[in-house]
């Protein structure tokens, strides 16, 4: 049996640090901070549940990160 890959270090950050930032300054920031993959999605957005090591989706309203989350 073939062992199980240990997923990349993710960033040590404050996600609270995102919101209320606009949402194009708050996403140059986390690349800038090490995040592989920035997601911004609108309030209520479907999307697939699966985690994602060194991503980080954040939820936009007007333009401005409203919430934050790894995966």
């Amino acid at each position: 049996m073939a062992p199980i890959p240990t997923p990349p270090a993710e960033p040590q950050d404050s996600l609270d640090a995102y919101v209320g930032l606009a949402a194009d300054g708050a996403e140059r920031q986390a690349r800038e901070r090490g995040w592989s993959t920035v997601r911004s999605l609108p309030p209520g957005a479907m999307i697939t549940m699966e985690y994602l090591a060194g991503r980080l989706n954040f939820e936009v309203k007007e333009g401005v990160v409203v919430r934050c989350w790894k995966g």
